[in-house]
């Protein structure tokens, strides 16, 4: 039996079959309405790279092909959506970010890698950024956000851990440097995108990778390294 919802539209042109009853039915609905649901959130992220962070209910249904009702089947009210999108979003972000932690061996190019690829992300997808951003007061999106920040973050501290390590210094700054060049990052990215992106993207990587590499690498040659790692570190350098 097939159930219809009416609107103010009138009849719901994509009525959602009820739950079966026997098992293998069961998980083969339950199997269709997740595919139902991420293909909803896939046109919120849509309406929302086509009408901007403002986009609203309706413009989600309409680039969805569907009723508002059906959206309200799938997601409560529409900051239950909004939190999914925002957990799509910030997965592009450790998809963009993490690779290019973990191919790089060079200090200075691991910071460099690390802000060109979350710039990246901001650059081409300015509009679900600007979204993620003007959301965070949500609860469920600040956690989602913050938890997005910790996972690169970890990542990130565990690679420049490692090649502290590798030098003979102590690995303990490890842990506060990544959060703080995330956090940095994301405050920087904030600004680019809120302005137009008024700096090309390489340029802006460049001056921020030079002004947090000065700090790094003021508190390696500062450091007391034995001898022959000095020279070896020179000779890489060079």
């Amino acid at each position: 039996m097939r159930r219809t919802t009416t609107d103010v539209n009138g009849p719901d042109p994509s009525p959602e079959p009820s739950p079966p009853r026997s098992g293998g039915r069961r998980d083969r609905w339950a199997e269709h309405r997740e595919q139902r649901r991420q293909e909803l959130i896939a046109a919120a992220v849509q309406a929302l790279l086509r009408h901007g962070p403002n986009v609203d209910m309706d413009q989600v249904a309409a680039t969805a092909g569907v009723s508002k009702p059906v959206l309200y089947r799938y997601f409560a009210d529409k900051a239950q959506l909004w939190l999914a999108v925002s957990e799509v979003v910030a997965a592009r972000v450790v998809a963009a970010v993490a690779p290019a932690v973990e191919q790089v061996r060079e200090e200075r190019a691991l910071v460099e890698a690390t802000i060109d690829a979350y710039l990246s992300v901001v650059e081409f997808e300015p509009s679900l950024y600007r979204f993620l951003v003007h959301e965070s007061g949500h609860p469920g999106i600040q956690q989602v956000v913050a938890g997005t920040s910790r996972q690169v973050a970890t990542g990130l501290a565990r690679v420049i851990g490692d090649r502290l390590r590798a030098l003979g210094l102590d690995a303990g700054p490890a842990e506060p440097w990544a959060y703080g060049l995330v956090g940095f990052v994301q405050a920087v990215g904030d600004w680019w995108t809120t302005h137009g992106q008024p700096i090309h993207r390489s340029a802006l990587t460049e001056y921020l990778t030079t002004l947090l590499w000065s700090g790094i690498e003021g508190v390696r040659r500062g450091a007391d390294l034995p001898p022959e790692l000095t020279r070896a570190h020179e000779r890489i350098d060079r």
